[in-house]
């Protein structure tokens, strides 16, 4: 399946068709307007269409285009923050509210799964924290208690995980987490969105979101879809200027998928507790058709850093895979490498709720933490009750408007390390002339305010843009293994070709020699047709 968020396959990507939808050719009147096709949009709009409200659901490339073809697909209630840290700042009640959240999204995905007869490869397994780099095991006797006390009752600490071939030392069981094929299941969405009446349009860019009575959502071929609800789930939401997005940082993070004869690894999830951690999992390899293979593949992530803010993806993937390696002798081959986009907010808990700063109308989702299937799920479970006016026991955990003040050091140091950016202003570009980029590179070139971002395509053609981010105006980097550009500041993404894939950003980068364009992210309301 083509993705619109990078140039690498992920193993999801490589055997599964997502079904093709038209783009939008008129305007269009709906209840509710839902912008991305992931995960946390697909179970909105099937959870409302559902409640037989009227859903348009757009997206900019094919369903599960963005992140959520880029997934490993743990679907847990293990929380990579330790849930010690979440009751430290969301208190007792907000920790057993986390835990019951992601509990009860692993089991609504399992749930539509079999109500709606989707064959996603759902399955129930066991999920083990072990150690790594200089963790104790007192770290693991801590958060032990703390899931306890959350309400996850059934944590044991065992002496090692289920490998004969590897000795972990002692490691802390999470029963009944599971695994899942993300495009699978969201093929299933889309086909019972369909029936129970909504519509669904791919390449349609929303270029303006503007609250009102009714909401308006304007895309960049000039249609516009008006409804009395929008919904933003596009991984980070592309209508807020500030708000969000000093309360959360974007992280790119590493994926191999290494082939292994089918049972010599035991199915289940594994992460080690170093910063950044190491996340695995298997998934049963198919051919084009669907038929399985005599083997599986062994899915390992890891490496993870600031978005834009390293150039060494080659070494990364190549310790991944030597760290993989030496703990999994029966590898025959890595047949996949990929990299995805994780955003993690400073107080560990997604945002899922209405857009603050004073919008009616207009919900978000964003902020997965690393957990972004079950993230993705909560969402759709608390934004169907909030948009049909309703309340949810788990909406002020979520709510985007909180102030958590525990949570100030690491909201200073986010935002500190956003503004040591803009040091890029003063350097020089990455080569000295367009000439010493070869084809299917790209690079910066030049300095301060003329900086332009240049890309020669495969036939050797030139493609020049502003290299200043339309969100707030960091210099972007080339990524070399996405063929992306990355903004530094808050995570926004370019295309070789300055389009955006993804937000913040809403528009794409300026052409070369122009000021970037302006970002009208707070429009005056709607007039009402009240």
């Amino acid at each position: 399946m083509h993705s619109d968020s990078g140039h690498t396959t992920s193993v999801w990507m490589a055997n599964t068709e997502v079904p093709q939808f038209q783009p939008l050719n008129q305007d269009l009147r709906t209840n509710v307007c839902v912008i991305g096709a992931g995960i946390a949009g697909m179970t909105t709009a099937y959870l409302l269409a559902r409640a037989g409200r009227a859903v348009v659901l757009i997206d900019d490339g094919p369903i599960g285009g963005g992140e959520t073809g880029r997934t490993t697909a743990h679907l847990t209630a293990a929380l990579d923050d330790r849930y010690y840290n979440i009751a430290r700042l969301h208190g007792e009640e907000g920790a057993r509210l986390a835990a019951e959240s992601h509990m009860s999204a692993i089991h609504r995905i399992e749930t539509i799964a079999s109500m709606e007869d989707i064959d996603c490869d759902f399955e129930r397994v066991e999920g083990y924290l072990f150690l790594g780099g200089d963790s104790q095991r007192k770290d693991l006797e801590r958060e032990l208690e703390a899931t306890h006390s959350a309400g996850i009752n059934d944590t044991q600490l065992i002496d090692r995980i289920p490998f004969s071939f590897w000795d972990s030392g002692p490691a802390l069981r999470f029963p009944r987490q599971a695994t899942f094929h993300p495009l699978k299941y969201l093929k299933g969405l889309a086909r019972a969105i369909l029936r129970d009446g909504g519509k669904i349009y791919s390449g349609v860019h929303a270029e303006k979101i503007v609250d009102g009575e009714p909401a308006r959502v304007t895309t960049s071929e000039g249609h516009v879809i008006s409804a009395d609800n929008v919904v933003v789930c596009t991984n980070t939401p592309v209508n807020d200027w500030l708000i969000i997005h000093s309360k959360q940082a974007a992280y790119r993070t590493y994926v191999i998928g290494a082939r292994v004869p089918r049972g010599s690894v035991p199915h289940g999830l594994y992460w080690d507790t170093p910063d950044p951690y190491h996340y695995i999992r298997l998934q049963q390899a198919e051919d084009s058709s669907g038929n399985e293979l005599d083997y599986e593949i062994l899915i390992v992530g890891g490496e993870d850093h600031k978005t834009g803010q390293a150039d060494d993806m080659a070494e990364r993937f190549t310790r991944l895979e030597k760290w993989t390696r030496e703990r999994f002798p029966m590898i025959e081959r890595i047949d996949y490498h990929w990299s995805g986009q994780v955003v993690e907010p400073v107080d560990y808990m997604a945002y899922i709720g209405r857009n603050p700063g004073g919008d009616e109308h207009i919900y978000i989702a964003t902020g997965d933490s690393g957990n972004g299937m079950t993230h993705g799920t909560i969402a759709g479970i608390i934004l169907n009750e909030l948009v049909q006016g309703r309340k949810h026991q788990w909406a002020k955990l979520y709510d985007p408007s909180r102030v958590s003040l525990r949570a100030t050091p690491e909201y200073i140091k986010e935002n500190l390390n956003v503004a040591e950016q803009y040091k890029d202003y003063f350097t020089t570009g990455d080569v000295g002339d367009v000439a010493g980029i070869k084809a299917g590179e790209g690079a910066v070139v030049g300095r301060g305010r003329g900086k332009i971002a240049v890309y020669r395509d495969e036939r050797g053609n030139v493609h020049q843009h502003s290299a200043i981010c339309t969100h707030l105006y960091c210099i972007v980097h080339w990524n070399d293994t996405e063929k992306t550009w990355d903004c530094p500041c808050h995570g926004s993404r370019f295309d070789p070709y300055g389009n955006v894939v993804n937000g913040p950003a809403i528009v794409g980068l300026s052409p070369a020699g122009s000021e970037p364009r302006k970002e009208e992210k707070k429009p005056k309301r709607a007039a009402s047709k009240r």
